[in-house]
């Protein structure tokens, strides 16, 4: 609207963003915080103002750290959606049931939204992104990966004019919290794990993190930016921290490494490999130096070369950081331009086949249960050697004086580059070895 003064020019006034915000837990609290506290600066920065016009919690009763004044608080958030002087909806309740209901039916009534939720998006995103298409609504997400390390634009605009080569992020606070601890301090994995719930770093069931889901639905998400292609969380090879052995941790030092749970995305001649698993990396290398809950996503473009982001990834505030930064966008406009444009999780999107096993290559680390005996390394040699495999360096310490005549040793080898085909199938001989004890563990090496 405008408002005109005698013997002045008129005085254009942007009307007034109003934001349902869905959820006051820990993202949705330090949102609120940010549109609360922050007003003024948040306003210039929009070009108009930001207002809180409403909130919905499952229980209005419970106690909460914020006090959000005198803006609604009620249980009913379809009636929020439903709102009609509402403008956006922001999204931080979780899950990928009542959570996409919630996005659809917003979408439906002619709503832009913010959200947070990884899952949602990892699973359900070429539905959620149709809709806002067909509505012409945008649909916002820099809170889904990295926290308040903004990745999503980095991906979506910065670094649009490249065409991505290769990812290796840490994504998971709570998982490099507890590879922190074990490396830095020899803690056992349960140790550094009831270390991290105690500091709220880690939920108290804590498997979609430490199992490798959280981080598989972020590199979904990460994909579908770098490669336009959409992939299913669930066809991403995936393996957590849950059953590493502080054993391989202190070997990898001994090699020179850090072990890290990384989300690996690599565009080879033969497709995408895609895999989150724990992987070796070299000391002194910036993502062997992340530490404690924070996240780090090194992107190669075949412009820019080699970049590095790196923030905290969790956290009310940070993650509020990246929610507000987007309700900005959604004010200014950038949002809606960015969202007809980039088309994300469209069915026209190319296809990128994944790498098939006999061409990805990699060197290893390979840890074996053996018996004390002579002869048993040249056998294992022997074996790899048959399959291609040549053998970088090697650590056998032996069971001390103390130990049964029996009892098993530990053999470390660090390979070459290798097939990981071949690989597997030396792996499976070896393992039926009488001389082997336990399942030979395997981790790669981010070079």
């Amino acid at each position: 609207m405008t408002t005109t003064r005698q013997d002045e020019e008129p005085l254009v006034v942007m009307e007034t963003l109003r934001i349902g915000l869905l959820g006051l837990g820990t993202v949705g609290g330090g949102a609120a915080r940010l549109l609360l506290e922050q007003p003024d600066r948040i306003a210039r920065r929009a070009g108009r103002p930001l207002r809180l016009a409403a909130v919905a919690v499952r229980d209005r009763a419970k106690p909460r750290t914020i006090d959000i004044g005198r803006v609604p608080l009620t249980n009913d958030a379809f009636g929020v959606v439903a709102d009609r002087e509402i403008d956006v909806i922001v999204e931080t309740i979780g899950g990928t049931t009542v959570a996409r209901e919630l996005v659809l039916a917003a979408l439906a009534a002619g709503k832009h939204v913010v959200t947070a939720n990884k899952a949602l998006l990892a699973e359900h995103g070429p539905e959620i992104f149709a809709r806002a298409q067909a509505a012409g609504r945008a649909v916002a997400f820099e809170a889904s990966v990295g926290g308040g390390v903004p990745i999503v634009q980095a991906l979506g605009v910065a670094l649009a004019a490249n065409q991505i080569q290769s990812l290796a992020a840490i994504l998971n606070g709570t998982c490099n919290f507890i590879l922190t601890r074990m490396t830095g301090e020899g803690l056992r994995y349960a140790d550094a794990l009831s270390e991290a719930q105690r500091l709220g770093y880690a939920e108290s069931d804590p498997t979609l993190d430490v199992d490798g889901t959280d981080t598989a639905h972020k590199l979904a998400i990460l994909v579908q930016l770098a490669f336009e292609t959409n992939i299913r969380p669930s066809l991403i090879a995936r393996q957590g921290i849950d059953r590493l052995e502080l054993a391989d941790l202190t070997y990898a030092g001994e090699l020179g490494y850090a072990v890290k749970l990384l989300a690996l995305a690599r565009l080879t001649a033969s497709g995408l490999d895609l895999r989150v698993a724990p992987t070796l990396v070299k000391r002194g290398e910036p993502l062997a130096e992340v530490r404690g809950p924070y996240n780090a996503i090194r992107v190669v473009g075949d412009a820019v070369g080699d970049t590095l982001f790196q923030g905290r990834g969790a956290g009310a505030m940070p993650t509020a950081s990246a929610v507000v930064a987007d309700l900005i966008d959604v004010a200014t406009g950038r949002a809606q331009a960015t969202s007809r444009v980039a088309r994300l999780w469209a069915d026209s999107q190319p296809a990128h086949d994944f790498a098939p096993a006999n061409t990805i290559k990699s060197r290893y680390y390979l840890r074996f249960t053996i018996a004390d005996q002579p002869g048993v390394l040249g056998r294992i040699a022997q074996i790899l050697g048959d399959s291609g495999i040549s053998i970088a360096s090697v650590i056998q310490h032996d069971s001390g004086d103390d130990a049964p005549e029996s009892s098993p040793v530990p053999l470390v080898i660090m390979t070459h580059h290798a097939i990981q085909a071949d690989l597997e199938s030396a792996i499976a001989i070896i393992d039926r070895l009488d001389v082997v004890h336990a399942p030979t563990v395997r981790m790669g090496v981010e070079d």
